[in-house]
């Protein structure tokens, strides 16, 4: 069951020879929310705090979003697990450049990803554009202002 109003086509363009097609491991009904996306070439990520934890990992892929639609970069539970997480990941639909994947190592030990290692997911996202207006007052609500840890955790 596809529904294709919300099956937007994506353009993608292999910009290295290693490069794979972002797929999603499961699909139907029950299927996943992002596709995974994999490393074009290796990389080896240092113990948080040194020189080289953080990077940007090629994926070789080019996209094109159609303009209603963009994409958002989210980590892969088992790679958090090991301490290796993303940053930076809103991609607009007028990019056209690789998508590099910019990985930071958590971890007290380095890292390694290897060409072909899924290391992220990508969520496409129905682009939505908010008009902001600025107010004296906000309405009132049962949370109001309550922030980090309101809800007991």
């Amino acid at each position: 069951m596809n529904d294709t109003r919300n099956s937007p086509k994506i353009l993608v363009q292999r910009l290295h020879p290693a490069a794979q097609l972002p797929r999603y491991a499961h699909a139907g009904p029950y299927g996943d929310l992002a596709a995974d996306l994999f490393a074009a070439e290796a990389a080896t990520l240092a113990p948080v705090g040194q020189p080289g934890s953080t990077q940007a990992v090629r994926t070789g892929l080019a996209m094109e979003l159609p303009s209603t639609h963009g994409a958002l970069v989210e980590d892969r539970s088992g790679l958090a697990l090991r301490g290796i997480t993303t940053l930076a990941g809103v991609i607009d639909p007028g990019y056209r450049g690789e998508l590099k994947i910019v990985l930071t190592n958590l971890a007290p030990e380095a890292q390694t990803v290897a060409p072909g290692h899924r290391i992220a997911q990508l969520r496409i996202v129905e682009r939505i554009q908010a008009s902001f207006e600025e107010t004296n007052t906000l309405a009132e609500t049962p949370r109001n202002n309550a922030g980090f840890g309101s809800t007991g955790a």
